[in-house]
């Protein structure tokens, strides 16, 4: 029993040995088949960077060769150039040699015929052929100068054209209105809501104007300050995905679309600071950047106006010899001011130059600023490409519409009148202008003191605004919520 186990555990040894042999032989082959694959892997990898090497290779021959073609033009203009001046000079080297020879045959004239001296004759001829030399010298000045302002006023031209041609930017035009879709006209009577408390809400939180008519499955919301109205919309357009319109629901709905604008906001900024390549900018002007999606000026959209300006002045600048980059910096700055207009009241031009001295801009960009709207001349070559820029792109036909703009402006002044009150919380001008309703804080004001505020504010805008079409209704709207929490043990 003892020799059969033993037997039989010398077998299994054997037979297990065997296996390894085996399966050790098999690993072995198998890595050989992986290290021919590899190998055949590394091969096709050099080919094809090599391949990848010759390709930008050739395209870099081509850039190079297209660059050096550029080079000769500009070194056979300039030997052009060159071989005119040295023919100037050769006209006035001549010009010259007959003056003094001329002034020889009058000495020896006079000095045969009347009984003057050399010099006194010399004197006389001096006299006179200066006063011939001058008239024509001062033709040739005039010819020259009349050719450099002609050829001048090409190259303009032509920097002109080139930059418009080779920048073709978007139109951006923005209305006063949004038409937000509805699946069923049922959904209407719930943003109305019982006794139009849900409309009121969402008008009063919201600073716009709702207009629900019966055009078939859609509303209508209306505001002439553009950030408003987008913040609005998605407000509108998530709660009725939700489903559960109702007060609170709507303010805590507005809290969070208000944080997501000013996060895209951002992010809006950014990207157009790095697309256009300006280097690094402070984050507080990144975000008045992204906010300039949200304001119009004459019905064009001011971030569009701003990219415009900053392309179109960068390619004048270049083709000048300037710096393209400051170029396009002071050119996306210029009307930056235009971000705060809505919150901060002012002159657009002043907020600018205010915000980019805080935050260490150049004096280029300030200068920029100023002088697009002439408070400055324009000091430096960039400064000067900003400021044809913002002509360009304001200038285009349909570009600007400004009895709108009139309009917008009157409004804006309106709601600026009440912020000015004390106990004022918000004001927003709906129904196209010819309402005001004013948002007071009841803690600060009370019943009598929103009664006379709102007199207070009817005799100003008779006063200070110098025209404006039918009646401004005046709503002071005075609200006291107490709000209490029961936290659950």
């Amino acid at each position: 029993m003892i020799l059969s186990n033993i037997f039989t555990i010398l077998i299994t040894r054997l037979i297990l040995r065997s296996s390894s042999f085996a399966f050790i032989k098999n690993a072995k082959i198998k890595a050989k088949a992986i290290e021919k694959d590899a190998d055949f892997l590394l091969k096709d990898a050099k080919i094809r960077a090599k391949e990848y090497e010759f390709q930008h290779r050739q395209e870099l021959d081509k850039t190079l060769l297209s660059l050096e073609n550029d080079l000769k033009e500009q070194t056979k203009n300039l030997k052009i150039e060159e071989f005119e001046l040295q023919n100037q000079q050769n006209i006035l080297k001549k010009y010259q040699n007959e003056y003094i020879e001329k002034i020889r045959e009058s000495d020896k004239i006079l000095e045969k015929i009347g009984g003057l001296t050399i010099d006194e004759a010399r004197e006389l001829i001096i006299k006179r052929v200066e006063s011939e030399e001058q008239t024509r010298l001062s033709n040739m000045i005039r010819k020259y100068e009349e050719r450099a302002r002609n050829e001048s006023e090409k190259n303009a031209q032509y920097i002109l054209a080139l930059a418009t041609t080779r920048f073709a930017g978007e139109f951006g035009a923005e209305r006063l209105v949004n038409t937000i879709k509805l699946a069923s006209d049922d959904i209407k009577g719930r943003i109305i809501g019982k006794e139009g408390r849900n409309i009121k809400r969402l008008e009063s939180v919201l600073g716009v104007d709702i207009i629900v008519d019966g055009t078939p499955r859609s509303i209508t919301l209306s505001s002439f300050n553009l950030y408003r109205r987008a913040i609005a919309v998605k407000t509108l357009e998530k709660l009725i995905d939700d489903g559960r319109i109702q007060p609170a629901r709507i303010e805590e709905i507005h809290e969070q679309v208000t944080q997501e604008f000013d996060r895209d906001i951002q992010k809006e900024g950014e990207d157009v600071v790095l697309e256009l390549g300006i280097g690094i900018v402070n984050l507080e002007l990144i975000k008045l950047i992204g906010k300039l999606r949200y304001r119009a000026s004459y019905g064009q959209n001011t971030l569009s106006h701003s990219i415009e300006v900053a392309y179109l002045a960068g390619m004048m600048t270049a083709e000048i010899g300037g710096d393209e980059i400051l170029a396009r910096r002071a050119g996306l700055l210029h009307d930056i001011g235009k971000a705060l207009t809505h919150d901060s009241g002012g002159n657009h031009v002043e907020l600018g130059v205010e915000v980019c001295r805080k935050f260490g801009e150049s004096e280029v960009v300030i200068n920029a600023i100023y002088a697009h709207h002439e408070y400055e001349i324009a000091k430096t070559v960039e400064v000067a490409t900003v400021c044809a820029a913002d002509k360009l792109s304001a200038g285009r036909p349909g570009a600007r519409r400004e009895v709108l703009e009139n309009s917008l402006k009157r409004i804006q002044t309106v709601e600026d009148l009440a912020i000015e009150h004390t106990g004022v919380e918000s004001a927003y001008a709906v129904n196209s202008g010819r309402e005001l309703r004013v948002i007071v804080n009841a803690s600060i004001l009370s019943d009598d003191d929103a009664l006379q505020l709102s007199k207070t504010l009817a005799r100003e805008i008779e006063n200070k605004i110098e025209k404006f079409p039918g009646d401004i209704v005046v709503n002071v709207i005075r609200e006291k919520r107490i709000k209490s929490v029961a936290k659950s043990l």
